[in-house]
């Protein structure tokens, strides 16, 4: 435990260091709001925008007032993790859950720096762990602990019912970091109502042995998730033809919807060093946050 976080230690600082770096020491916060939050009202004034008028607010018959609204300084970071069978595939050291855990317990500390409420929950097509949000470095230190000791009780996977869960259970805007494999179907509907939502960053998780296919002939295949034995032809060309499609359009979907509903989106590889991705990630946040306040 103490080597983990150790080690995750090292990369939030890496992230932070590199950010107030590349933003000349002008980047506030890795988890800085994107938007406006509603705020106060006050009376109507000559020149105001009438679409910002509280009609509920005004028939009380007091005079006509407006909404106010205040950049969203700090929000609520929710992590969501697939903790399903499909993300312990990994072709090097670490496998997809592994970075998964990994990338929870970075944003977790960064938090805590922060001073940001962070909370958590694991999903496969249940409810695995919840931790509800919450400041300060124990609370990091519990998520960490969390995902270490965690054993799935499912291997299955929905991601509609977990997202399904996080709605109900988060009720504030937030900024929610979805991330999983998405190998799943029939969640585009929930996903694009998390990203109406809440803020929404979705990071996928990719492993070259997915991408590699080996033409061994007819080989049996364990499907983790079924738990059920199946007999492939991996070196025929319509197999390895449909197989290599779905996968493309696996990783294309998620691009589309997050594309759709201006969702932040990030593709992580097991064998690749994630650190840059994330600075990446938040400088370009940085800079649409700048966008949108000016």
């Amino acid at each position: 435990m103490r080597e983990l976080v150790q080690k995750l230690r090292k990369y939030e600082i890496r992230i932070r260091k590199a950010i107030t770096t590349q933003m000349q020491g002008n980047f506030h916060s890795v988890f800085k709001g994107t938007g406006v939050e509603f705020d106060d009202v006050r009376a109507y004034q000559y020149g105001d925008d009438v679409r910002s008028i509280d009609w509920n607010v005004s028939a009380k018959g007091h005079g006509t007032f407006v909404k106010t609204y205040r950049e969203e300084k700090e929000q609520s970071v929710f992590l969501m993790l697939d903790v399903s069978a499909s993300q312990t595939i990994g072709s090097g050291k670490q496998q997809k859950l592994d970075v998964g855990k990994e990338v929870c317990g970075v944003l977790a500390l960064s938090a805590a720096k922060q001073q940001s409420q962070i909370g958590m929950i694991c999903i496969s097509d249940k409810k695995e762990k919840y931790i509800k949000p919450a400041k300060g470095i124990e609370q990091s230190y519990a998520i960490i602990k969390a995902l270490q000791e965690l054993q799935p009780q499912s291997a299955k996977t929905n991601l509609a019912n977990g997202i399904k869960l996080t709605l109900d259970i988060i009720k504030r805007r937030s900024i929610i970091l979805l991330i999983s494999d998405f190998i799943d179907i029939n969640y585009e509907k929930e996903l694009g109502m998390l990203a109406r939502r809440h803020d929404l960053i979705v990071i996928q998780l990719l492993d070259m042995r997915e991408q590699t296919l080996p033409s061994l002939g007819i080989v049996p295949v364990l499907d983790t998730e079924t738990g059920k034995t199946i007999w492939l032809n991996t070196s025929g060309k319509e197999f390895r033809k449909k197989y290599f499609a779905q996968y493309a359009e696996n990783q294309t979907k998620v691009m589309r919807i997050c594309q759709k509903y201006q969702a932040n989106y990030l593709a992580i590889r097991t064998n690749e060093d994630y650190v840059p991705q994330l600075v990446n990630l938040f400088r370009l946040r940085n800079r649409s946050s700048k966008k949108k306040s000016a």
